[in-house]
């Protein structure tokens, strides 16, 4: 591929709320660059996944370069970092962001400005990112392209006559957004003779050349036969090829010099070398300062991941290890559950992430997998001081050494139009949220956003889809993690027939600890099969039981033989048998099924 001048090179990204028509247009810009022939076009073309395909998402962030020719004339290259939407993936999309200079700020004609769309604006601000208004779905029954645009200019301060009317599908105004990367966003910056500094912004592993990072050079130029060091490691490698992004794969290039987006292999083994967001630079003649903003990958939730088969533990071992290859953010570690066997504690972005993982494992592997309730990580303040994280709510110390206990809490954004604000406020207080700010939003549709500071375990599970089925699906939702705060939050254990579960455990505020209880013994009651003997399903805080179901007894009809005679004949029958169920009780041992804990771990959210 041949070496073009940095003046005709344009680095851009595409933002958007989720399912406003991101991958759409990509689909589009590809077919109007000739990048992709029509034999060669699917839909969603960047998306690799299947799952991507079929929840029609990004997940992860991927780049392609294409060529166009203007209507000046002169020939440009594009390379497009096409972003994942959802907030688990925030970090990604910064360091996707970091790497170009001009973003396309994608907006559905038909729902204007949502949550996420403001987060990922602020976030292109933050870099001082040129962007492009794009009004997409204007074909929809539905659209309201000028007052969306008006919204936009309201809302971002990004002015209305700088919005591109375009439609993903059908093709309308694609020619026109080319033109305005063109025009309007500037061509990189950055001196070939300065030492390396390259940013990655993705990676990708391959079985025969180890891992492929993804990246940005804004200084200096790398070709085969450099020897480079990875800035936060100190680690040096010998570059074997380097290459750019097409539609048809990763094709080599003699060398990339700065402003250009590219790969390079240099037989990295491991996938923690190259983390996203770090800098690679010459080993030789380093950089001075790495590009800023680097922060390791940190999981914020956790669950437990259990084989229906325990023979199968082996095989999870080893789909997590491969899986992990190409997804530097999830962490595991084996752990083994009294009632599920052995397992691993696996860490994950969000809940999102968790999902996609649990469904990869399954498709791509073949495992049948249980996973335990989700938990976000908890600080524990000892009394002696010291101060621990606790990822497992069964690894809560002993509450009489404990000081303090500190939740993770989000800011939480929620964009909804001004007949729902009422339940919605009610929804995020019983949430135990704090309201920070409500502000009207301009136009006909009159929408309300509204902030709020709430604990981060609190929205994980089903507020989502409970904020939707309030507001008819016209709400949205985004959040960020603020750190942490004291609350008053409680450990309760689970015990069947006096023996605790560690895999039903769960840490509560103080005043939902005992509706939460109460919904899971009584499903436990209903999904555990009965015994000879009477078993006792408890929930409990520390020594005090707070909730309480049973199990009634099977018992064998001992009076059936019993046809006639005297009263104490069947007394008789009847003592002899409570006695057996009484030597039953105390050898018997009552083994939890598997089912009980699919039914149990959304049973008590949604008392909750």
């Amino acid at each position: 591929m041949r070496r073009m001048d940095d003046k005709r090179i344009r680095n851009f990204s595409i933002i958007a709320h989720v399912d406003h028509g991101k991958s759409t247009l990509a689909d589009r810009i590809l077919q109007l660059t000739h990048a992709v022939s029509e034999r060669e076009m699917r839909e969603q073309f960047l998306d690799s996944l299947e799952l991507e395909r079929e929840r029609g998402i990004t997940i992860k962030a991927s780049a392609v370069r294409v060529e166009y020719r203007a209507k000046d004339g002169e020939t440009y290259i594009f390379n497009l970092i096409d972003t994942p939407g959802h907030v688990d993936f925030t970090y990604e999309v910064s360091r996707a962001l970091a790497a170009v200079e001009g973003v396309l700020l994608v907006v559905d004609a038909s729902q204007g400005v949502e949550a996420e769309t403001l987060a990922k604006f602020y976030m292109a601000l933050e870099h001082g990112h040129v962007m492009i208004p794009v009004i997409n779905k204007i074909d929809l029954p539905n659209a309201r392209p000028l007052e969306v645009a008006l919204e936009v200019e309201e809302v971002l301060g990004l002015p209305a006559d700088e919005a591109i009317f375009a439609s993903g599908k059908t093709g309308e105004g694609v020619e026109e957004i080319l033109e305005a990367i063109v025009k309007r966003i500037p061509p990189p910056k950055g001196d070939p003779e300065a030492p390396l500094k390259a940013l990655i912004f993705d990676s990708l592993y391959d079985a025969y050349q180890g891992v492929i990072p993804y990246l940005r050079l804004f200084e200096g130029r790398v070709r085969p036969g450099d020897r480079i060091r990875i800035y936060s490691t100190g680690k040096e490698f010998t570059v074997d090829k380097v290459g750019v992004f097409t539609p048809q794969g990763l094709i080599p290039v003699e060398e990339l010099t700065a402003g250009e987006v590219g790969w390079l292999v240099a037989a990295i083994r491991d996938i923690h070398d190259v983390q996203v967001g770090d800098t690679i630079t010459h080993a030789h003649r380093p950089t001075d300062a790495p590009y800023p903003g680097f922060r390791p990958a940190k999981p914020v939730v956790f669950a437990g991941l259990y084989p229906v088969d325990s023979g199968d533990y082996g095989r999870l071992r080893d789909a997590l290890e491969k899986l992990k290859l190409n997804d530097a953010a999830l962490s595991f570690e084996p752990e083994t559950s009294t009632a599920l066997g052995f397992g691993f504690r696996c860490g994950f972005l969000g809940l999102l992430h968790a999902e996609i993982v649990q469904e990869r494992l399954e498709r791509e592997f073949g495992l049948e997998l249980i996973a335990t309730a989700p938990s976000v990580v908890y600080r524990v303040r000892l009394k002696n001081g010291e101060e621990r994280e606790v990822p497992n709510p069964a690894d809560l110390p002993d509450p009489t050494k404990i000081e303090e206990i500190l939740e993770p809490y989000a800011r939480l954004t929620v964009f909804t139009p001004e007949e729902y604000v009422g339940s919605i406020m009610q929804l995020v207080q019983e949430k135990r949220g704090r309201l920070v700010n409500m502000s009207y939003l301009p136009g006909e549709t009159k929408r309300v956003e509204l902030v709020y500071e709430v604990p981060f375990a609190e929205i994980l599970y089903d507020f989502h889809d409970r904020l939707k089925s309030l507001s008819r699906g016209y709400a949205s939702m985004d959040y960020e993690q603020i750190g942490y705060q004291p609350g008053d939050l409680v450990k309760v254990n689970v015990l069947v027939h006096g023996e605790p579960v560690d895999a039903l455990t769960f840490i509560a505020h103080r005043d939902k600890a005992y509706a939460m209880a109460r919904a899971i013994v009584d499903k436990l009651a209903e999904v555990i099969p009965r015994q000879l003997f009477e078993v006792p399903i408890q929930a409990a805080i520390g020594g005090k039981i707070i909730a309480r179901a049973t199990v009634k007894a099977l018992r064998k009809d001992v009076l059936a033989k019993c046809y006639g005679g005297d009263v104490t004949r069947k007394k008789k029958l009847l003592e002899k048998q409570k006695e057996g169920k009484k030597r039953l009780k105390a050898i018997g041992k009552v083994e939890v099924p598997q089912e009980a804990f699919l039914a149990v771990l959304s049973a008590g959210r949604d008392e909750s």
